[in-house]
């Protein structure tokens, strides 16, 4: 299938994007998906039918059906760490079992959504902590899965969030809590403690710090934690009725759904969370009944693979036309370069092509006046997933949302067409510019276009919606995994930093380099040393 995939992008290089749209009238059409309030429009990539065809037959060699169907019924596809792989079952409203290990997993998920929702109704009534001020202000402590998931969502649901203000606490740099600390009344502030095991470093200890600023363990009575790990926490003086837990199936990047998504739950209310949920189901559906060629994940992925696999480029721009979406590219790469950025397959082999690309990004329009010069001009070719909102939040700036959607079109646009050296020539001379100085200038100008995009259109960004581009995005990693032959669900390269850092702690007070260190950290350990003393 590579092979093939292969030829046909040597194909592609002979000719530009737009000749696809000139030799098709309804290219537009027949290379974009419509489902249930979404468009997905790819016909700005170089796939072209048999392209398409050939990614298509790639996926169902690669059995991505079938393992579809063994991850919605909890088999244990995460074969590294035996679980099973299951953060849709916390966005599953429905009432069909799903057994995992002989138990139906749904009852214990849906008593610890109501005892979430409890709690979220007592905090935004006023009502707890009961004995104190109201809850005005929620800080929730946790690092990667813990943090990224739901500050991205409580960011994008702004509108919505008639709760508490919602902070967040994730790095173990002191700067990040005094920032956030900064200006909050301790009695009025509810803190979360997200960590599956309770034993995460960075958050305990950034939760110790937040305990001493609320008023030691006296303020422990405004605490919530989210763990599985329900013995530490009451060591650390937090009971049980306000500990919420999942389990093991569900990863950390994989969790806003659940419990860690509670400060998002507190933010915009139970009612609204649900709906959160049910975009995520609804796209869920979609995911497992559409057939490959018409199924928005597939087609997702089937784009990014062709992107990166076949053609080589090695980054993905992810470009939201939406300010309050400005965290949807640190968590996409999370999501995807912690799951995706693997070097062996299953079986311990040596991937023959590189798994996972590089995700960044910024909202648009900031991004246009910064790199995207880079985009349109650089010699390296960045495929750009553009989102949009044909409707804002703010129908007063009327004005504002039809320049953001004019830009946004405008840059996909200029990605595809580019400008001519004959084109720069003329508009220079329009202008006067004449002789050397034309020559000179008109290179300066030229844009060679032909360069990938997609854009993903939605009705305007609510809790629905947020649900839907979340779980799409999720079924993308899950869909290039297993076309990259990878486990996606666990993630051992970052391990070998903490087991390091770990061993240079009591090296920072003193007590000498861990054995094995090399050179380099060792002077740059005297180097810090010398400098603090």
């Amino acid at each position: 299938m590579w092979t093939e995939l292969d030829g046909l992008r040597d194909s592609a290089e002979t000719r530009r994007i737009s000749a696809l749209f000139e030799a098709d009238d309804v290219r537009a059409q027949d290379f974009s998906l419509k489902i249930d309030g979404l468009l997905f429009d790819y016909s700005k990539t170089s796939i072209d039918a048999d392209a398409k065809a050939a990614l298509v037959r790639l996926a169902d060699v690669a059995s991505v059906a079938a393992k579809r169907a063994a991850m919605f019924a909890g088999e244990k596809i995460n074969e590294t760490e035996d679980r099973a792989v299951l953060h849709t079952a916390l966005r599953n409203l429905g009432d069909t079992p799903l057994v995992v290990d002989g138990q139906d997993v749904l009852p214990e998920v849906k008593a610890t959504r109501e005892r979430m929702a409890d709690l979220a109704r007592a905090v935004r009534d006023g009502s707890f902590p009961g004995n104190g001020k109201r809850i005005t202000d929620v800080v929730n402590i946790g690092i990667g899965g813990s943090d990224l998931g739901p500050l991205m969502a409580v960011m994008a649901l702004e509108p919505y969030g008639d709760g508490p203000k919602c902070h967040f606490i994730s790095n173990v740099d002191g700067a990040d809590a005094t920032d956030t600390l900064a200006g909050l009344d301790p009695e009025s502030t509810m803190v979360i403690v997200a960590s599956k095991t309770f034993g995460t470093q960075e958050t305990l200890m950034n939760a110790r710090t937040v305990m001493a600023w609320a008023g030691g363990p006296d303020a422990l009575e405004r605490f919530v934690a989210i763990s599985s790990a329900v013995d530490r926490c009451a060591l650390f003086g937090i009971p049980a009725e306000r500990v919420f837990g999942f389990e093991d199936w569900v990863g950390g990047r994989y969790s806003v759904w659940g419990p860690i998504g509670f400060s998002l739950m507190l933010a915009i209310g139970p009612k609204a969370f649900e709906s959160f949920l049910e975009g995520g189901q609804a796209m869920d559906r979609h995911f497992c009944d559409a057939p490959l060629e018409e199924n928005l994940p597939v087609l997702l992925a089937l784009v990014g693979i062709w992107n990166q696999q076949v053609c080589g480029h090695a980054t993905r721009a992810v470009l939201p036309y939406e300010q309050r979406l400005a965290r949807l590219p640190a968590y996409l790469q999370q999501l995807e370069m912690e799951s995706n950025g693997k070097g062996v397959a299953l079986d311990g082999s040596s991937l023959e092509r590189v798994a996972g690309p590089v995700v960044w990004g910024e909202p648009g329009t900031n991004g246009q006046h910064a790199f995207y010069q880079l985009i349109h001009q650089g010699q390296q070719v960045v495929p750009c997933e553009f989102l949009l909102g044909a409707e804002g939040h703010e129908p007063a700036l009327g004005e504002h949302h039809r320049a953001l959607v004019a830009n946004c079109l405008a840059q996909s646009e200029a990605l595809l067409k580019g400008r001519t050296e004959a084109e720069a020539r003329a508009q220079l001379e329009e202008k006067g510019v004449s002789g050397a100085k034309l020559d000179q200038l008109a290179k300066h100008r030229v844009f060679s276009g032909n360069r990938p995009s997609t854009t993903l259109v939605y009705p305007r960004l609510t809790p629905y919606v947020l649900g839907q581009i979340v779980a799409m995005y999720e079924h993308r990693v899950f869909v290039e995994g297993v076309i990259y032959g990878i486990n996606s669900y666990d993630q051992w390269g970052v391990e070998l930093g903490k087991e390091l850092a770990n061993g240079l702690v009591p090296a920072m007070e003193g007590k000498g380099a861990p054995e094995g260190a090399s050179a380099s950290t060792v002077a740059l350990l005297d180097h810090i040393l010398g400098m603090r003393d």
